[in-house]
């Protein structure tokens, strides 16, 4: 899995990052790997959702893993955030 395939989602409109995987897919990218974290894990979920049932209806997804990472916060005090990767990819 090459660094290019992976799109982090961020605050940015949901069809942004939709756009972003279909263009990858159409340009020849088997898979595609969703990475969020925290108040964007849900962001992450609509992108595949979007991208499986509207634009690349046959689009399957692969593994999904969930984690806790620990962010240091500027008081210098961790803090968990939960962090998600949802794999898409091409039948």
């Amino acid at each position: 899995m090459s660094e290019e395939n992976v799109v982090y989602i961020g605050n940015k409109p949901v069809m942004n990052y939709v756009l972003a995987v279909v263009t990858q897919m159409n340009s020849g990218a088997s898979e595609v790997v969703l990475k969020a974290r925290g108040r964007a894990i849900s962001r992450a979920v609509d992108v595949a959702e979007i991208v499986r049932n509207r634009f690349i209806t046959e689009a399957g997804i692969g593994n999904i893993d969930i984690s806790t990472e620990e962010i240091l916060s500027n008081e210098g005090s961790t803090t968990n955030v939960s962090a998600i990767e949802i794999e898409l990819s091409k039948e």
